[in-house]
């Protein structure tokens, strides 16, 4: 009676061809390429410059945002413009700030917009 051969054993009897084992490594690469930029969170070197550019003006917004809330806070009259800027409908709360030079910084002339509205949401917040 002739017995099968187990799996162990065809296993080990396999000889792949070059061209097989080409073929692998190549849809290896693919799937590991196509894994690590999908799901992985790999990105390419223009992604990533641009992701620090963002985080690099988001932090600077963010701490002439609150700069500018230390200086409003500083003022004599702080509590009076304050029910000013709240009274004031929320896109007209920016050029408040603007006109009044609290997100002004010493490198630029004028504060962006961006920043200005950022110090006053954090002002109406308070």
């Amino acid at each position: 009676m002739d017995a099968k051969p187990s799996f162990s054993q065809r296993w080990d009897a396999y000889k792949p061809t070059k061209g097989l084992m080409v073929m692998g490594v190549i849809a290896g690469a693919i799937a590991a390429t196509a894994v690590g930029f999908g799901w992985g969170g790999w990105v390419t070197g223009g992604t990533a410059r641009s992701m620090v550019d963002n985080a690099s003006i988001s932090a600077r917004s963010e701490l002439v945002a609150a700069i500018c809330v230390d200086r409003f806070k500083a003022l004599s009259d702080a509590p009076a413009q304050l029910v000013t800027l709240k009274a004031m409908q929320a896109w007209d709360r920016g050029s408040f700030i603007e006109k009044g030079g609290w997100a002004a910084m010493p490198d630029k002339s004028e504060p962006t917009k961006i920043e200005a509205k950022l110090c006053a949401d954090q002002l109406a917040a308070l």
